[in-house]
């Protein structure tokens, strides 16, 4: 029983260190286009994100300068004064 382990050759460090290498590479040989459309499904989120952003920042700072164009027209108003048949 004992020789059963006695039977195998150890193998060296580099040995050990050449067959997990190829491991790895087989690995990402075998997943690397589901990888791939998962950073592009990943790349394509973000920006979609940020050009929705950018996006809404961009209508925001129009949607107040709109609000301050009208603020301005009702201050003009209001030093007017109100429109009435004497002052006319």
């Amino acid at each position: 029983m004992s020789q059963e382990g006695a039977d195998k050759p150890r193998l060296t460090a580099a040995e050990e260190q050449l067959i997990r290498h190829r491991k790895n590479l087989d690995f990402w040989k075998k997943n690397a286009a589901q990888i791939r459309t998962r950073n592009l499904l990943t790349g394509l989120s973000i920006g979609a994100f940020v050009v929705g952003i950018f996006s809404y920042t961009i209508l925001s700072v129009k949607q107040e300068r709109i609000v301050e164009e009208l603020d301005e027209e009702a201050r003009i108003h209001i030093i007017r004064g109100p429109r009435t048949g004497a002052n006319s």
